[in-house]
């Protein structure tokens, strides 16, 4: 698969979203915030990062950047999009998910290893995992507390929308679990047509043995096994 990773000013994790990729045998380009060209990708990644600083909402100014027309264009025509962290607020910036993503509760930076755990059997993205066990996925984020009203969250329950939840190491998913304070410990969702997703945790940085765990690549290879198997 040809894909594209979009790299805004105060992007972070963009290198490590194409070592991962590449890893995995896929075509890797670059494609810069200012471009008018996503180069015939067959998949869209916006990576984490501090896009902008992060000047007046994380993700608001970098919705608006040229690349992000075409993202969007692509996207409303069935292209896959994947959003991680700080590309996971650009994509609720851009209406491309519902919901929107506000300081957490604790008002401090997190980071450190959570859980996860598979909300959405028909999601691509999470579909093939084992929804009786949580897989464990590094955070970074000040801003990461999921919220959508009442009518939005129904929607995305009725829909099965949320793709993972903060969970703990044995699976149940409960306040203590809640590390910023997200309505229903919800770490992702994806959009109604489930071909935009968006998570907080960082996959890319927990898929090589050189890291100790491998728990992200699972997720990665979820997402590409099914939309293999819907393309």
């Amino acid at each position: 698969m040809k894909i594209g990773v979009v790299v805004f000013p105060g992007s972070n994790c963009d290198q490590d979203m194409i070592y991962t990729l590449q890893k995995m045998d896929h075509e890797v380009v670059e494609l810069w915030h200012k471009d008018t060209d996503l180069q015939s990708v067959e998949m869209v990644v916006l990576p984490g990062g501090f896009s902008y600083g992060d000047y007046l909402r994380s993700g608001a100014i970098a919705r608006f950047s040229p690349i992000m027309e075409q993202v969007i264009e692509f996207a409303n025509q069935g292209g896959f999009v994947l959003g991680v962290c700080n590309g996971f607020q650009v994509l609720c910036e851009s209406k491309l998910l519902p919901g929107t993503l506000l300081h957490n509760t604790s008002h401090t930076f997190i980071c450190k290893n959570v859980h996860l755990k598979p909300a959405s059997s028909s999601a691509a993205i999470s579909a093939s995992l084992d929804s009786d066990r949580s897989y464990k996925i590094p955070v970074a984020h000040g801003e990461g507390r999921y919220y959508a009203d009442e009518e939005t969250y129904n929607s995305l329950v009725a829909n099965d929308q949320i793709i993972f939840r903060y969970a703990n190491a044995d699976g149940s998913v409960n306040d203590a679990a809640n590390i910023n304070g997200s309505i229903d410990n919800i770490a992702g969702v994806c959009n109604a047509g489930k071909n935009v997703f968006g998570m907080m945790p960082h996959p890319e940085r927990a898929a090589d043995a050189n890291l100790g765990n491998e728990d992200g690549r699972l997720i990665f290879e979820s997402l590409f096994n099914n939309l293999s198997v819907e393309a």
